[in-house]
């Protein structure tokens, strides 16, 4: 990128750095650089490669360096939210990790090294957000994985081996041009889905029947009186409708 062109970013000092250093409530320690105006990756930091835990959300980066082998600790690594195309192989030799978010990026399928698959401890992977047309079938070589991201990609097929996951407890897919969501919103006619209507006399029911269908009557009536109708409508005093759930249509189904 020539001199002055794309956003510079903070420089991050080692100092800054380390006064960054949180502890978790597990008692790991927590490098907590997010929402600092970042765009290069700060090398200062492979000073303090031996956290555990390594926060680079929110911030402008482009790119994760191989340097991020250096990071064998590491169990959980946050970099949503940045402008990331591709991941660097070496990703891949983070064999602790087991929570990884890389929502809301610009990752491509084929910036998806085949190397992630060998984080056979991730327990948590986060896609979503990003722009991804396919998932590598590899990902289902990931088989400690519990919840999976990916949501919000151009996604039309799930690989079976990843939908097939032997520990997966929670796959948001929502929102990619899946083909079986396609019909998912469109609008269910319950009137089609009934295929019969049964009238009987009131002799026929036994109490609890009669007492059932004679207060859904008299709901049906309370709705007429507050609804203009015609006035000659047909009476029919002895026959109740016992399993009718489309009482507004009762008059003109009786007729037929």
């Amino acid at each position: 990128m020539p001199k002055g062109k794309g956003p510079q970013g903070k420089r991050i000092t080692l100092k800054v750095a380390k006064n960054s250093i949180r502890v978790a409530f597990n008692g790991r320690r927590r490098l907590d650089l997010s929402k600092m105006g970042i765009a290069t990756f700060p090398k200062c930091i492979l000073e303090l490669a031996d956290v555990e835990e390594l926060d680079l959300s929110r911030n402008m980066l482009r790119k994760i360096p191989n340097i991020i082998e250096k990071f064998q600790n590491l169990m959980w690594l946050d970099l949503h939210s940045n402008q990331l195309d591709e991941l660097p192989a070496e990703i891949g030799t983070l064999k602790n990790l087991t929570y990884l978010n890389l929502c809301n990026n610009k990752l491509t399928t084929k910036g998806l090294p085949e190397e992630l698959t060998r984080l056979r401890n991730l327990r948590t992977l986060n896609l979503g957000l990003n722009c991804l047309e396919t998932i590598p079938t590899t990902l289902g070589n990931l088989r400690e994985l519990i919840e999976l991201g990916l949501f919000d990609n151009s996604l039309t097929l799930i690989p079976k081996s990843v939908k097939k996951l032997p520990k997966i407890e929670r796959m948001n897919v929502k929102r990619n041009p899946l083909p079986e969501f396609a019909k998912q919103d469109e609008p269910i006619d319950t009137v089609k889905r009934i295929e019969s209507l049964y009238l009987v006399e009131k002799k026929d029911l036994c109490s609890s029947c009669l007492e059932m269908c004679q207060g859904e009557r008299d709901e049906l009536h309370k709705l007429e009186d507050m609804t203009p109708g015609p006035s000659d409508k047909p009476s029919f005093s002895s026959l109740t409708t016992p399993n009718s759930t489309a009482m507004d249509n009762q008059e003109e189904w009786r007729i037929k």
